[in-house]
This record gives structure tokens, sequence and C-alpha cells, in this order.
């Protein structure tokens, strides 16, 4: 079957988390209650308000009077579900599972939402701290400071070193603000584009898990993201081999891929998934290789992975609630200081006319 154009299905279709989720969870519960799938598509089709998703449902309902199967008509849209989705759906069908595997796919796709939501809702607060710092600093430059400078040339009184600075610093910024300006916005667009190269990308996502604070989350959202997934395809019915390559894919950090796809591979030459995670103590902490560990000698890996998942979850929890405790005063003191530092250029000479004038 062919499959859209790269370049039309990634600008025009597209689905949210929540728009996957519940499109799981709807057919899940039409199906459970007896519907055919063909039924439920076509009752999903009426309550969706989503031009992107009637297009999806009008290809897939087409399918499937086709002959085809869910899944079959599922890889026209590989890059908007992902292996993961479709692969689960596939192994329902076959097993005959079929809405067992939508609970559990649209329960993954709820935590996965929740997990995204935690890990942005964890540096809300550092950007609207440093939005606000750069706000009072940019007033206190551009329009505070070039009404009181003229003031401070004038007066017969030893400027300090905190007030020349500042006044170099002022009169650069309003004589050069545009060109600063539009240099920040060139180094960012170039950023975006470098991080675009994949070489560059892999380099950033390598240095991510060297950076003090950054490569704990970096680190748990990875683990979190390995462990579901593979206990959930695994639990499935999904075979190790096939489970770690599509698991691979749904990863975050290139390292962990690499590492992932390392293991898949490790595992067709007959060794076992443990004793890669425990050479690999940096990536992968004792008691996550030790479970995995207890999970091939029980045989209920999928069991193991799962319990891991919910675990580094709550783990991820403390980690952000620990960050934004330690970042909340650390960036106050911050824009205290920048602040302080602004307000002690204008002060500080202010001060020593009227020590002046009293004498």
């Amino acid at each position: 079957m062919e499959e859209l154009k790269p370049s039309f299905n990634r600008f025009f279709f597209r689905l949210s988390l929540k728009e996957k989720m519940l499109f799981a969870r709807n057919l899940e519960v039409m199906i459970s209650s007896g519907m055919q799938i063909l039924q439920s598509l076509e009752i999903l089709k009426k309550q969706t308000r989503s031009k992107v998703f009637i297009s999806i449902l009008d290809q897939l309902i087409m399918d499937l009077k086709n002959g085809h199967f869910l899944s079959v008509g599922l890889e026209r849209y590989r890059s908007i579900f992902g292996e993961f989705f479709i692969n689960l759906i596939r192994v329902g069908e076959a097993s005959g599972t079929l809405s067992e595997n939508l609970k559990y796919l649209s329960e993954e796709i709820s935590k996965k939402a929740e997990l995204k939501k935690k890990v942005k809702g964890a540096m809300v607060y550092p950007i609207i701290i440093l939005v606000a710092t750069l706000g009072i600093t940019g007033i206190l430059t551009f329009f505070i400071f070039p009404k009181i400078l003229p003031v401070l040339k004038n007066i017969n009184v030893p400027l300090p070193g905190i007030t020349l600075f500042f006044i170099w610093f002022s009169e650069f910024m309003l004589a050069n603000g545009l060109w600063v300006l539009l240099g920040m916005v060139a180094l960012i667009i170039g950023t975006i584009l470098l991080l675009r190269i994949q070489s560059v990308r892999e380099r950033w996502q390598a240095a991510q898990l060297h950076i003090p604070i950054l490569n704990n989350m970096v680190k748990t959202v990875n683990l979190i993201t390995f462990a579901r997934t593979l206990g959930l395809l695994l639990k499935a019915g999904v075979k190790i081999v096939e489970a770690m390559e599509i698991t691979s894919n749904t990863l975050s950090n290139a390292v962990y891929r690499k590492e992932v796809k390392a293991i898949s591979e490790n595992i067709r030459q007959g060794d076992s998934m443990s004793s890669h995670l425990i050479s690999r103590p940096n990536l992968f902490p004792p008691l996550f290789s030790q479970m995995i560990l207890v999970g091939e000698n029980t045989g209920k890996m999928d069991e193991s992975f799962l319990f891991l998942g919910n675990f580094y979850e709550s783990e991820m929890d403390e980690a952000t609630k620990s960050m934004s405790n330690f970042m909340e005063p650390a960036l106050l003191l911050l824009m205290g200081l920048i602040v302080g530092f602004v307000a002690l250029a204008i002060i500080t000479p202010i001060y020593k006319v009227t020590q002046t004038l009293g004498r």
C-alpha cells in the first residue's frame, strides 16, 4: 500500500497525543461492547470535528471495506501514528486481543502526554524568571537610565566603576541595540538549523548526558520511555528483537537509541540483555539492570519493565520537585543581583552628590 508523500504528510497531517489517545480509547470501548471495527470507525468519523482526522478515518474505512486489516490501513500514516501504535494493533488483530491492546495503547499515550507535561512544567518557571529579569533590565537600560545619563555625566563627582560600566553598556546598547537583537535572532535561528543536522543533533544529545541537573532529567525520561514501551510490547506478544527495534525509535536521545539497537543485536547473537545493561552503569542504573536480570531469570520481562517504568516515573516526580525547589531561590537571587547591580549603578553617584551638597 502506498504511503502518503512525506511533505504533505508532515505539514498537513498531524494528530496530537490527545487525539491519538482518544482514538485508541473510544475504539477500545466500542470494540469491547461488540461493535465491528468498520462500524466503530464510522461512528468515530461522525463524532470528530478535526478535518485531518476525518480524512484519515475516511481512508481507513475505505481500506477496511477493501478487505484490509486496520493495521494495514494505519501503515499509510506510519509517520503520524508511529511503529509502536501500529504494531500493538497488528499484534492485537493477530492474537484476538485488539480491545485489550487498544486499552494498553490509550493508557500509554496518556502517560506519555503526562510525562511530556511534567518536563515542560519543570522548564516554565525558569523561563518566566529569565524573561522577567531581561524585561526589567531592558526597561532600566533603554528607558530609565538614558534619562539620568546626562545628569551623571555633568556632576562633578568621580563616578564608581559600576556606574562607568553601566554608562558604557547603556550607550553601546542604545547605539547598537538593533544589531544586537538581530544577532540574537540569527544565533537562535542558526542553532535551530544546526540541530537539524543529524551529526550535530546527536553530539548535542550526547552532551546533555554530562550537563548537571539536565543529565538526570534526560536519563530518567529515556529510561521511562524505554521501560514502558518495551514492557507493553512484550506484554502484547511482540517478539523481543522486534520490540527492541520498535522501542529504539521511540527514544528521544540518540545515545539511548544506539544502546537499545546494540542490545537488540546482542540478543540476536544469543547474549542476555542484562549483561549489556550492567556494562553501561552510566546510562542504566544498577536497579534497572538488576530488575531486568530478575525478569530474565523468572521469564517475566514485561512485568519487570512495566514496574521500572512506574518506578522511574515516581523518581521523575521527585526530581522535578527538587529541581524546582533548587531553581526558584537561585533564579530569584540571580534576578535580584542583576536588578541590584543596575540600581547601584544609578543610586551610588546620586548618593555621592547628596553627600557633597550636604557638606
